[in-house]
């Protein structure tokens, strides 16, 4: 980015004749930059650091002795879980790692008190409670209550979906009310990025909702819906529950110790001597876009949960592009080489005009010193001298930013959707065993901030002793500087964002190279 910044851009020309003109000091432009950084930087700080709620000691309500309740286990290739009564928990993710060094499959409501509990309210008939012991036969748990209402419940799993399906059967002679619900109780994950939609999450009347940990910390939320989700999600993961029955009321909130996100829907009533059914959903895997747009065809919404920023229409196809380069090259560190110059080519017509207008530049040097020294104390002279000398030149004083515009959308996309891929996590490259997070040698950064500097340096003419002293000159000399606050700042940034930005450097030192032999 710095390269266009320099004393041969039409931006930085154009900025040095208005500083010329208006008198303003040669360290103006300087610190409006600085100043802008140190705020980025303080911004990117606040934004990647962890952010712990505070915890309290009290015992959560929702606390029920379960030692008389046997457990059980399910499974699928994907996740294993344990159901221990109408509560599920310590959800496995068998094809996840928790660190790379830790071969321990991924756990989801492994906290002891974290668990997800489906149910049914009623006012009449006594329904299963969390304490219920459950007569197991085969895949079905079957209890009887004392009006001799009969409930069966079978849970089956299809990768990372657990689907629970309440039959309750009726042989008196009396209906039945039962209203069923589903909740989610966990405790907040403090090391998790706030830089996602981490919290609690919903589908509200195809919209969707998200309420971070420090806004359940303050208040509670509910909402109304005919069908949705309810959940939560960190930076990879997340867990939703999902009834299949209308007019459904939705919440979260802070209960004690704990986080709660909860679905209640409309009762239904099982006639004298019928049967009904109530069929709940549960996703509990990894944000994996393809993942989560088939568990649509169950859960509607689902897709929808993943927060790409912004920039969303270029940050969800550079991440398809990504992973369909990656499953050739079998590593995500050459993918993101491989997409870095593909981006560079599809841009080069721009910054070759961008090139061509700093070399113009370069040559109208002169003649530019030669109208601000003679027409100093006469601004609107200047500004019409300085317009015939461009137009003579055909070239344009903003000519030099468009490869810069267009870059920033494409760093904060990509920025984005490293953040919220999995994929890229624990992904290696080099000695680099996280992409997704910083490289914990500074390499990348210092290799990063290098490259910015030698391509700035290459870019720059040599000062003569007669313009060594003017405005833009003295920008210049300050502006060299910026590769060493770009380093400090993408010090904390992504391996993987730090990989495109070096890459990127060392190609447009390169096409520089190009068009300048191009051109002589």
């Amino acid at each position: 980015m710095v390269q266009y910044l320099d004393k041969n851009s039409g931006f930085a020309q154009w900025n040095a004749n208005k500083n010329a003109a208006q008198k303003k000091s040669p360290f103006s432009g300087f610190l409006w930059w600085t100043l802008i950084f140190v705020v980025a930087w303080w911004a990117i700080g606040a934004i990647m650091s962890p952010r712990t709620i505070p915890q309290q000691n009290a015992e959560s309500t929702t606390t029920v002795d379960l030692s008389a309740v046997p457990a059980s286990q399910i499974s699928s290739d994907q996740i294993s879980a344990t159901v221990q009564g109408l509560r599920i928990s310590d959800v496995k993710l068998a094809n996840f790692a928790t660190s790379p060094d830790d071969a321990t499959p991924v756990a989801l409501l492994a906290t002891p008190g974290d668990y997800i509990e489906v149910g049914l309210l009623s006012t009449g008939a006594p329904a299963p409670t969390p304490t219920t012991v459950w007569r197991v036969t085969g895949d079905a748990y079957t209890w009887r209550n004392s009006d001799g209402l009969e409930f069966t419940r079978t849970i089956t799993t299809d990768g990372y979906l657990i689907t629970i399906t309440d039959t309750i059967k009726n042989p008196t002679k009396s209906p039945a009310t039962f209203a069923p619900y589903a909740r989610i109780v966990r405790s907040n994950d403090a090391s998790s990025a706030s830089a996602t939609s981490n919290g609690a999450i919903a589908y509200v009347n195809s919209d969707f909702e998200h309420r971070d940990w420090k806004s359940l910390d303050k208040k509670s939320y509910a909402y109304t819906t005919t069908n949705g989700f309810a959940g939560f999600a960190d930076q990879y993961w997340e867990t939703v529950a999902s009834i299949d029955s209308p007019d459904q009321t939705i919440r979260m909130k802070k209960n004690l110790d704990k986080y709660v996100s909860d679905t209640a829907a409309g009762a239904i009533t099982v006639a004298a001597g019928d049967t009904g059914a109530i069929v709940t959903h549960i996703f509990a895997g990894p944000r994996d876009q393809k993942i989560l747009d088939a568990a649509e065809a169950k859960i509607a919404g689902l897709g929808e949960t993943i927060d790409y920023g912004w920039f969303w229409f270029l940050a969800r196809p550079m991440l398809w592009v990504l992973n369909g380069i990656n499953t050739f090259v079998m590593n995500y560190g050459v993918a993101i080489i491989i997409m870095t110059i593909l981006l560079r080519l599809l841009m080069w017509p721009l910054t070759r005009k961008s090139y061509t207008s700093m070399l113009a530049m370069q040559k109208m040097q002169p003649e530019m010193q030669r109208i601000q020294k003679l027409y100093a104390n006469d601004k609107m002279r200047l500004q019409m001298e300085m317009m015939k000398l461009y137009q003579t030149h055909k070239t344009s004083p903003m000519s030099g930013c468009l490869p810069m515009l267009i870059q920033i959308p494409i760093f904060f996309a990509l920025y984005k959707a490293l953040l919220v891929s999995v994929q890229m996590r624990s992904a290696h490259f080099l000695w680099i065993s996280d992409l997704a997070a910083m490289d914990p040698y500074f390499i990348l950064p210092i290799l990063m901030g290098a490259t910015m500097w030698l391509q700035q340096y290459l870019q720059s003419p040599k000062m003569n002793g007669s313009s060594a002293n003017d405005i833009a000159a003295q920008t210049q000399k300050m502006m060299r500087w910026m590769p060493l606050l770009f380093t400090v700042m993408f010090a904390w940034m992504p391996a993987g964002l730090v990989l495109y930005w070096t890459v990127s450097n060392v190609f447009g030192i390169a096409q520089m190279q190009i068009i300048k032999k191009q051109s002589k």
